[in-house]
């Protein structure tokens, strides 16, 4: 059962319920959907803001270690003051500061292998923000597992990515990259308003999943080149022989 929207509910969201196919109703549906974010910095804390602006009830925040200068150029959630701190600290009063009535629940770990299942089973989406693949890679297998949309926020340099994977109707991560990239290292090189695109990309798919407007971009991911200001779309293909979403989501969802 939907929650009730209160004075104060219709109020704040009075111009994002005129827009068509939301309503009463869609910010019912926003208020009582929770929504899991691996690492909240750059990219991810931009997410998690924009879903606590848009009345999303509950906001589960992955991120370990404490916040560094050279996190600031992007991590607009953070500032000077905060430096030597751990960053969900930060994040959860800049979350409640804008929206009290949101339930923030910070996890000073990054997603692994071993706590995956758990952190998923807190949310209804997943969204994944992380800079290394073996948390991405944990997160997917995750989502999979518990038949649950994830959408997929990356960027590096001047290009960002997003797209969104949902059991049983798209591939899944693993499709792609099935194993972590050799080279790929933790720091690279990165501009806040790529991120920030990104990341706004990615919260308007969550919004469009909870309340079931648009189009997403499930079976395709939205290509941006932000230094020539190119955008393209393309599409991603199931693979059948996956070791995550072949054979096991298919099994999964049949049992549900």
């Amino acid at each position: 059962m939907l929650p009730d929207l209160t004075e104060t509910d219709l109020a704040l969201y009075e111009w994002q319920m005129s827009v068509p196919g939301v309503g009463e109703e869609g910010q019912r549906k926003l208020k009582s959907a929770s929504v899991l974010i691996s690492r909240v910095g750059g990219l991810g804390g931009l997410v998690a803001l924009e879903l606590a602006a848009a009345g999303v009830g509950k906001l589960v925040l992955a991120h370990e270690g404490d916040l560094k200068m050279s996190d600031l150029n992007r991590q607009l959630l953070q500032t000077r003051a905060q430096v030597g701190r751990p960053r969900v600290e930060s994040i959860t009063q800049r979350l409640h500061d804008l929206n009290p009535d949101c339930e923030v629940v910070a996890i000073s770990e990054n997603v692994s292998a071993e706590n995956a299942d758990a952190l998923v089973a807190q949310a209804d989406i997943v969204v994944d923000a992380a800079p290394l693949f073996q948390e991405r890679l944990a997160l997917n297998a995750a989502a999979m597992r518990a038949g649950k949309p994830m959408i997929e926020c990356a960027m590096h340099t001047l290009e960002a990515s997003v797209t969104t994977f949902i059991p049983g109707m798209t591939g899944c991560l693993a499709c792609y990259v099935p194993a972590v990239p050799p080279s790929w290292t933790r720091q690279f090189p990165v501009f806040g308003a790529v991120s920030g695109t990104a990341a706004c990309v990615g919260a308007m798919e969550v919004i469009k999943l909870i309340i079931g407007i648009g189009q997403t971009l499930a079976g395709e991911m939205l290509c941006m080149d932000l230094g020539q200001m190119r955008f393209r779309r393309v599409k991603l293909p199931r693979n059948e022989g996956c070791a995550v979403c072949g054979t096991f989501t298919t099994k999964r969802l049949n049992e549900r």
